[in-house]
């Protein structure tokens, strides 16, 4: 396990950075400045799904766990993506006015 973390210092203190700085933006933004905060995030998803999808496809394919967890990671991808662009278009709709 130390050997594991000592060698992979880069990705774990990124890893970490992201988690604090995603914990202050969320926990800093206006509840009216959700929504288009959530469909910046979703549309960003996308690009990380994107780099999901190209990072599987050069895994070898004898190499299950980690074709085991690139598939979780699209599929968990794109239901981030999927649900969060739903929610947008829900809460969006409630703005729009109504046809008589």
């Amino acid at each position: 396990m130390l050997d594991f973390i000592t060698g992979n210092q880069a990705p774990i203190y990124f890893i970490l950075l992201c988690v604090f700085l995603g914990i202050e933006i969320i926990s800093n933004v206006p509840a009216i400045l959700h929504t288009p905060l959530m469909s910046g995030a979703n549309a960003i998803h996308g690009v990380i799904l994107a780099g999901a999808i190209i990072t599987m496809y050069h895994v070898p394919s004898d190499d299950y766990l980690n074709l085991t967890l690139g598939f979780l990671a699209v599929l968990l991808g794109t239901l981030n993506i999927s649900g969060g662009f739903f929610v947008t278009g829900r809460i969006l709709s409630m703005f729009s006015k109504k046809k008589k």
